[in-house]
């Protein structure tokens, strides 16, 4: 390696000191330095130095005058907050740590280098090089007038490049020295754009590039070497880090441009962010060559277009589930009455009054649900109670969710929800409760608690086994405790809903299940007037047409029912007159489209 210090390989004479710019300059090129209101230009953008403004608003007019395509930055401004305040529509606080290496008299920093050398910039086709690796990383370039003219001229601006023997150009640094610049009182000095080409086949480039640019630092007496990094540049920290860099309290503020969008906006999500019963409609849909935009991930709500068509969905609600039907599904009471009028038999049942007439209701059926007459996901029902204790107690529950409580007549069977799209039955499934089976090692609460995590996992946070006084009350009647040792391969089941987002599980019964009930949800689902809905039923034998009407779900979840074609039957749906895959397209292309739309 050749010597550190780039000015003892500069071509061509040197010059005066430092020019900068001022603040009241609007062109690029730099003019007569000044001790005050240090704007330093490096072609990528500028360099403004806070501490040497006296004035917030006078700092806020410079950090205006940013050029289109440029990215300025202001680094030590005395009160960041302050600066913002002054311009609170176009300055931000940029989301990055400054981390400081200091230096002492004994510090000696030798960079590993293997198979390339660090050295400053020799001529302006170097520079230009430099440009390329800035591109190829995707940062600003500077014109190459710019950075050979600091590097010149200026003794402030150090470059030092990392070269192969054959001269290729894998990675370069820019300094800042602080006292050269406007005589720091600090005694420091600065980092930036540190830019490694990510095809370089050598390791440990960043690194060296950084060690080079502080030990030319330590040995021309300054205190410290300050750079900063994206908040989230965890790789990038740890190796600072590494190289005994420490985290200070020093801020950066920038302008808010097309450059810098994503560091003051959220980022646009993709199909990707989307959860499992939003992503498997995506998927279907992008297959086709139909547009998918996201609105909101964790709601699951795209909007999808094609041929002039466009359609705002949530999951499996559109905009063709009219809002009628959807008050007409959300309220339980409604529902039942609706059905019924149709021909479908329902439990008997009563709306709540809180009084002594709920009581003589269950001593007269002996065993009942109770439910808030809106919710969802299985929220505040309980299922089983029997004795006037546990009435008070599920009354309580349910209304905590909603006022107005259904009080329903136990029913025996097994929790059969079928899909209806668009007239008809496209899948059948028996959804049964959370259950655990014994390991004669772990506790019942530990195998209810794994089994969460398990589910969780299979459902993207969807699917959990709340540990409530439900589950416990659960438990117990089945005469165990939480804290019992459950025996090897002994099965407890642990709620007594099936809803999946309590940790249910689902089990396709599409091919046998009897016509009757298919026809059952179809009428139920064109009674209520909704294109897509989840009719679920209480059967003795899923083969038998017996069976009670319990609800009508306005969104069901299509991803519990692969591999029935739900999301198929949906898209085709919505786009009635979209063909499927091309036939000309491949399996490559369509995982194309799919990269594309994320």
């Amino acid at each position: 390696m050749s010597t550190l210090d780039p000015r003892a390989e500069s071509a061509g004479e040197q010059t005066e000191a430092i020019t900068l710019s001022l603040h009241q300059a609007s062109p690029p090129e730099l003019v007569e330095s000044m001790s005050e209101d240090v704007v330093l230009e490096l072609g990528w953008g500028r360099l403004i130095f806070g501490q040497t403004f006296a004035d917030p608003e006078n700092l806020a007019d410079v950090l205006r005058e940013e050029a289109k395509g440029r990215r300025d930055i202001c680094i030590y401004a005395r009160e960041p907050h302050v600066l913002v305040s002054r311009a609170p529509a176009e300055l931000f606080i940029d989301p990055s740590h400054t981390y400081r290496l200091r230096f002492t008299d004994d510090d000696h920093i030798a960079p590993t280098q293997r198979g390339f050398t660090i050295r400053a910039l020799r001529s302006r086709a170097e520079a230009d090089e430099m440009n390329r690796v800035y591109v190829r990383c995707g940062m600003v370039p500077a014109p190459v007038d710019v950075i050979w003219d600091n590097h010149v001229q200026r003794d402030a601006v150090d470059y030092l490049i990392a070269v192969t023997d054959d001269g290729a150009v894998l990675g370069t640094v820019t300094g800042v020295d602080h006292v050269e610049l406007f005589s720091d009182p600090e005694n420091g000095s600065s980092l930036w754009t540190l830019a490694v080409d990510p095809a370089a086949p050598l390791p440990g480039v960043g690194a060296s590039l950084t060690l080079a640019l502080a030990e030319l630092y330590r040995t021309r007496g300054r205190s410290y070497m300050d750079l900063s990094v994206a908040h989230d540049n965890g790789a990038a920290i740890a190796l600072y880090e590494k190289l005994g860099f420490t985290r200070v309290p020093v801020m950066a503020v920038k302008r808010k441009n097309a450059i810098n969008e994503p560091l003051f906006t959220h980022p646009p999500e993709t199909v990707d962010d989307l959860n499992p019963y939003a992503r498997i409609i995506a998927d279907e849909a992008i297959r086709r060559g139909i547009w998918v935009e996201v609105i909101d991930a964790e709601a699951g709500e795209m909007k999808m277009s094609h041929g002039g068509r466009s359609v705002i969905t949530r999951e499996s609600l559109s905009e063709y589930t009219s809002a009628v039907a959807m008050s007409r599904c959300d309220d339980k009471r409604l529902t039942r009455r609706i059905v019924s009028e149709a021909g479908i038999a329902v439990p008997r049942g009563r709306l709540a009054t809180f009084d002594q007439a709920d009581h003589d209701f269950l001593a007269e059926v002996g065993d009942v649900v109770v439910k808030p007459t809106r919710g969802e996901q299985g929220k505040g029902i309980t299922v089983g109670v029997t004795d006037s204790e546990e009435l008070d107690a599920a009354l309580a529950r349910a209304r905590e969710q909603y006022p107005e409580v259904l009080i329903e007549q136990r029913a025996e069977g097994d929790d059969l929800r079928l899909v209806v799209i668009d007239g008809k039955v496209v899948a059948a499934a028996l959804r049964r409760p959370a259950e655990v089976t014994g390991t004669g090692r772990h506790t019942i609460r530990e195998l209810i608690e794994a089994q969460s995590r398990r589910r969780a996992a299979a459902t993207g946070g969807e699917s959990v086994i709340p540990m409530d006084a439900v589950t416990e009350a659960t438990v117990t009647e089945a005469g165990w405790s939480f804290d019992d040792v459950l025996p090897e391969g002994e099965r407890l089941r642990v709620r007594r809903t099936a809803n999946l987002h309590q940790g249910g599980t689902i089990h396709d019964v599409t091919a046998i299940v009897h016509p009757d009930l298919r026809a059952v949800a179809v009428t139920a689902a064109a009674a209520i007037g909704i294109p897509v809905t989840g009719i679920d039923l209480l059967v003795p034998d899923v083969t038998s047409p017996d069976y009670v009407f319990i609800e009508a779900n306005e969104r069901p979840g299509l991803a519990n029912h692969e591999p029935q074609p739900t999301a198929k039957a949906f898209v085709d749906f919505l786009f009635p007159n979209q063909p499927g895959l091309p036939q000309a397209w491949t399996p490559d292309e369509a995982a194309r489209t799919r990269d594309q739309q994320r």
